[in-house]
């Protein structure tokens, strides 16, 4: 598979690392600095893109590769409130694998935070808040990851109605609390506390090479595919 490379920081590195790893090649790599490459053959004639840049730029992005014919795989941020104009580009023919994040332990986290979400319903003496740490040059706040979190919450918790990105004393009201620390990686945590005890589930990466592996994962389902995709598609769940 030939690929191109939205987004060329420390996370477009380390998925061209992994995708020369697994047999493939990058057809170029296109950052703020070379923008004139999506008028290139190069971008033209390749198979798929991956794209991890900014909530600013994401979706310009997609229509560009849109426009070429590309299928995208991307774990962008922050622009969600264009997810209607993504999906109706699918449903005329594009292809676009989303995931607000792309490892493999953090999805199976997303399917832990459902199902304790579910049985937590029957227990209103516990609060439930959300943390999410990340390195200093994330721009977005909160995280996809625990926006993705909270969303699941609300769903399986009748005492939740929204979530907002502060500690709030609302009882209806879901807390996610975000830190920008150094160069953390992503730390998420989903905490039930009662007046007696609490209970924790975190998901805490090591470092990029998980994300990375599962974009390129994606990348390689999604060839040959049609439509909005996910890693519900990717992993079966």
């Amino acid at each position: 598979m030939n690929i191109v490379l939205i987004g060329y920081g420390k996370m477009g590195r380390e998925v061209e690392r992994i995708a020369l790893e697994r047999g493939h090649s990058i057809a170029c790599a296109i950052d703020v600095n070379n923008l004139e490459l999506f008028e290139s053959d190069d971008f033209r004639n390749a198979d798929l893109a991956i794209e991890f840049t900014g909530p600013s730029t994401a979706l310009q992005n997609y229509r560009r590769c849109f426009a070429a014919g590309l299928p995208v795989v991307s774990g962008t941020t922050g622009w969600l409130e264009h997810m209607g104009e993504v999906r109706r580009a699918c449903e005329q023919g594009q292809t676009f694998f989303y995931a607000s994040n792309f490892s493999l332990g953090v999805n199976l986290f997303f399917v832990l935070n459902r199902m304790l979400a579910e049985k937590m319903n029957a227990f209103p003496q516990y609060e439930v808040r959300l943390k999410e740490i990340h390195h200093v040059q994330k721009l977005d706040a909160p995280s996809g990851t625990a926006i993705s979190l909270a969303e699941d919450i609300l769903k399986n918790l009748d005492r939740k109605k929204n979530w907002v990105n502060y500690e709030s004393k609302e009882s209806d009201e879901l807390s996610i609390v975000s830190e920008r620390i150094g160069s953390v990686p992503g730390y998420h945590e989903v905490c039930y506390e009662s007046e007696v005890d609490s209970l924790k589930i975190t998901h805490d990466a090591k470092n990029r090479a998980g994300l990375a592996l599962g974009a390129v994962l994606a990348a390689e389902y999604t060839l040959g595919k049609k439509g909005f995709l996910g890693m519900h598609d990717l992993l079966g769940f």
